[in-house]
């Protein structure tokens, strides 16, 4: 038998005594597998949120290790379970309404009015943003103020990349009109 069949063999049967409910077997199998599940989940999405969909995995693993059967080893079996973590994550962040245009005001009120700034300044700020149709605020919000990039702003609001281009071009025109020259005339 090898050396990694052996240690399957043996994983499969701290699965089932966890399930049964030995605590000590629970916690072995954790600390046996926790590291395959870190790997397999940066590999797949990214070490970001590597542990916090490792704890999720561990999560369900746990919910579930009294029905595990052992048609596959349980190391197949929790990888799997991390496999759809992954995918359930990137599921729900798509699915995730979108930042809208009030949204947008209300983190740059929050973020980007300074509390040094003045009344007066911070009221113009605003003003000059209201100004702005939504679209066009939403997108010089999120990549002149938020630092967004133009395609993760195209991502937020779901239109192409080009369209964030345009929009950010034509508020900042906008803005210019109706701002006075900060230029010294030459004389």
């Amino acid at each position: 038998m090898s050396q990694r069949s052996g240690a399957d063999t043996k994983l499969t049967e701290l699965a089932f005594a966890a399930g049964r409910g030995e605590s000590a077997a629970l916690e072995e199998f954790i600390r046996t597998t926790q590291r395959d599940v870190i790997r397999v989940i940066c590999h797949l999405s990214g070490p970001q949120d590597a542990e916090d969909l490792a704890q999720e995995t561990f999560l369900r693993a746990i919910g579930a290790l009294h029905r595990f059967e052992g048609r596959s080893s349980a190391r197949t079996w929790l990888i799997s379970i991390a496999r759809r973590v992954v995918v359930d994550a990137r599921r729900h962040a798509l699915a995730r309404p979108r930042l809208a245009s009030q949204d947008v005001q209300a983190v740059f009120e929050a973020t980007c009015v300074a509390p040094g700034m003045g009344l007066e300044t911070r009221a113009s700020v605003l003003d000059l943003l209201s100004g702005l149709s939504p679209e066009r605020r939403e997108a010089l919000v999120l990549t002149q103020v938020l630092g967004f990039s133009y395609a993760e702003a195209a991502d937020v609001t779901g239109v192409p990349i080009g369209t964030v281009r345009s929009r950010v071009s034509r508020a900042r025109a906008d803005l210019e009109a109706v701002t006075p020259s900060n230029d010294v005339a030459a004389g």
